[in-house]
């Protein structure tokens, strides 16, 4: 089971949201950035890391906001390709510098009631729904 930590970036009621590219697995999907946990690092040291690289960002890593585990339906098809994670979801308050796209197709500021509409990566719809509440607004 791969492990993955991934960043819920907020500014001024707004989350960053991140499409793949059409190259990628999962062409074209909207999700939250972030990236593999290396050995010996934590989840949130894996996510400053993935944050710098991705998007040239130093982030404030901030609570654990989710954890789940996803079997992507290519992982139980395909044991090769593993298709298993573990994905720590942190909210990301502050940061420095801009957001520069360094790997996806585009990035977008959201409010977190839009990701509803969007073609978004199917792992992250639990954190989704979680961010947005049961009345449909951001709890953050």
């Amino acid at each position: 089971m791969k492990q993955v930590a991934v960043g819920i970036i907020l500014n001024g009621g707004r989350v960053l949201a991140c499409r793949r590219k059409r190259s990628a697995v999962y062409p074209l999907k909207w999700e939250f950035p972030g990236g593999k946990i290396e050995p010996g690092e934590s989840p949130q040291e894996a996510l400053v890391r993935e944050l710098h690289e991705e998007l040239g960002i130093r982030a404030v890593v901030g609570e654990e906001f989710h954890r789940q585990e996803w079997v992507y339906p290519a992982g139980v098809s395909e044991p090769a390709r593993d298709g298993a994670f573990r994905v720590f979801y942190f909210l990301v308050p502050s940061f420095t510098d801009t957001p520069v796209n360094h790997t996806f197709e585009e990035i977008r500021w959201v409010r977190p009631a839009e990701l509803t509409s969007m073609d978004v990566l199917d792992g992250n719809l639990e954190a989704i729904a979680k961010l947005i509440g049961p009345d449909g607004k951001s709890d953050s």
